[in-house]
């Protein structure tokens, strides 16, 4: 298929929304497929709404995507000169004329119209006046032949079109002087060798009196192809108060471009069964004839999905480098790459959906304290847990080397001291008091993980008997008799909750360095690891 051309002509009035950025990709890949040209035409008529700011956020929306252009950006405020020129051939051929009537007249005139029951359309009164330009503030019509039908045979709809007298003779011009909407965008369009027009649905009301101007200025118009909204789960359009829409915020979430753009491509078009398409792939084999014409559902499961696979394909190079952004505002400071950190990415690929939930699970590597889940710590830090992690603990200073291996046969010993108790008991407190979380990478793997930055390559936990000594007996105040609820807390058997354990590694084995916190019991002049792993496991706090 010889010259074909494309264009994306986006709005300057907000960010890239999910709609906008399917159909640039569909403009796109539909001029790659034919060995076209596609055009970035940003369209700002509209000089109350359009803003640099935004011009700039759909500039870096469309790069983030990498959608390359091979003409543009070309700004429709540029082509004032040429919008105007051509509305004067209009008035001097008759195809078009002054309008005098007011906004006033016309709404009076409209709400009769719409009392008798009847539809409004501009009445034609001053069709035959023949006003001149010094008429006083007038609009420009098109004058339509009203017995003729304005029809196209759309790519995706099929035969489309409308009558004439429904549309009546609309205006091609504002009483400021400035052309409208529909006038600039045919003479555009024809003056950019536009072949293929690709657009949303909700455009379909416009084409009708654009085949009316092509016609008024005996021009071909090009190929037109809408295609279908994009709906939500509900089988509503999207909406911005209740959707996910702009393609900013997918890139927030962490999602990748990649991911989206085979997301997006997917959404109301299908070649066979196949779900994953590479960008390549899109530009083979996007066509036109496989859009469909019913309204296209977002599924955010399907992204979550399709994120994931693009997440694990990335080197790991590449994915630390796509991930440190989010782990920088997971720790509040700058996180710099390390093989380490490369390592656990790849780790966490197996269990995020996105860069934003694989930072959250790695914020044990880059935190001091992790934020833990409510749920996991309730469930699994419990008082029972406690002497099995103090034996854990005093099994694994004998650790060397910190490898998964040795790790294992730690786990395996302290299980059978314990009187070979279910892996749960061990490894799910071990996951949420290192990670915060019960789910994370293999339990072996997971205290493994080396701690960037970490002088030290050990780091463990105790429970501090001097601060479970210190506690103040309960007041008076407080006693049974007068207050139901301290005689439950007196009644317990032993604290439910303890202070942060003390890392041992990192600093001399005794000593206290802080109130409340003191050495683990038999842990007095314990030497150090002569060359203990980074990281791993540091703290824990135990809730009821």
């Amino acid at each position: 298929m010889a010259d074909i051309r494309t264009r994306f002509a986006p709005s300057p009035t907000g960010y890239l929304h999910l709609g906008s950025a399917r159909t640039a990709l569909y403009s796109w890949a539909y001029a790659r497929r034919h060995g076209g040209a596609c055009v970035l035409r940003i369209e700002d008529t509209d000089r109350a709404r359009s803003t640099l700011e935004s011009e700039r956020a759909l500039l870096s929306g469309l790069a983030w995507l990498g959608l390359d252009w091979d003409e543009g950006p070309v700004r429709q405020s540029e082509h004032g000169e040429r919008h105007a020129e051509v509305v004067e051939q209009l008035l001097e051929r008759g195809a078009a004329y002054r309008c005098s009537c007011s906004r006033e007249e016309l709404e009076e005139r409209r709400s009769q119209t719409l009392a008798q029951g009847r539809s409004w359309v501009y009445d034609g009164r001053c069709r035959e006046r023949n006003l001149s330009a010094d008429c006083g503030p007038h609009t420009v019509r098109l004058r339509l032949d009203l017995d003729s039908h304005l029809g196209w045979d759309d790519l995706v709809y099929g035969e489309s079109g409308q009558a004439a007298c429904e549309i009546g003779d609309m205006n091609i011009r504002r009483s400021d002087g400035h052309p409208l909407y529909n006038l600039a965008v045919v003479v555009d369009d024809s003056d950019m060798r536009i072949s293929h027009v690709i657009r949303g649905a909700d455009h379909l009301g416009n084409t009708a009196f654009q085949i009316a101007i092509y016609r008024a200025l005996e021009l071909e118009p090009p190929r037109f192809a809408h295609v279908p909204l994009i709906v939500g789960a509900s089988g509503k359009k999207l909406s911005k108060r209740r959707d996910p829409v702009s393609v900013e915020q997918f890139r927030d979430d962490g999602y990748l471009a990649d991911a989206l753009l085979n997301w997006l491509v997917r959404i109301g078009w299908s070649h066979g069964d196949q779900e994953v398409f590479s960008r390549d792939e899109i530009c083979a084999l996007f066509d036109l004839e496989t859009v469909n014409r019913a309204s296209a559902q977002a599924d955010p499961g399907k992204l979550d999905w399709l994120n994931q696979h693009y997440l694990k394909q990335l080197p790991a190079g590449e994915l630390l480098e796509q991930l440190l952004p989010f782990l920088t505002e997971v720790a509040g400071a700058e996180v710099k790459p390390t093989p380490e950190l490369a390592a656990l990415a790849q780790l966490l690929c197996e269990r995020s959906s996105t860069l934003r939930d694989m930072a959250g699970r790695a914020a044990f590597a880059v935190v001091e304290t992790p934020e833990r889940d409510s749920k996991a710590e309730k469930k699994f830090l419990k008082p029972t847990a406690l002497p099995i992690l103090e034996a854990l603990v005093q099994r694994l200073r004998r650790v060397d080397p910190w490898d998964e291996a040795q790790l294992e046969a730690a786990f395996e010993d302290v299980r059978a001291a314990q009187g070979d108790i279910g892996m749960g008991k061990l490894a799910q407190p071990v996951r949420v008091a290192v990670t915060g979380s019960s789910a994370s990478p293999g339990i072996y793997e997971t205290p493994a993980a080396p701690r960037p930055g970490s002088t030290r390559r050990s780091a463990y936990w105790a429970p501090s008997a001097a601060w479970r000594a210190s506690r103040p007996p309960p007041t008076a105040s407080a006693s049974p008799a007068s207050n139901p609820r301290a005689a439950r807390v007196v009644a317990r058997p032993a604290p439910t909750r303890f202070r942060r354990m003390a890392r041992l590694a990192s600093r001399p084995a005794t000593g206290v360095d802080r109130p409340g916190l003191a050495p683990a019991s038999g842990s007095a002049g314990s030497p150090a690891l002569s060359s203990p792993p980074a990281g791993g496991l540091r703290s824990l706090r135990f809730g009821k």
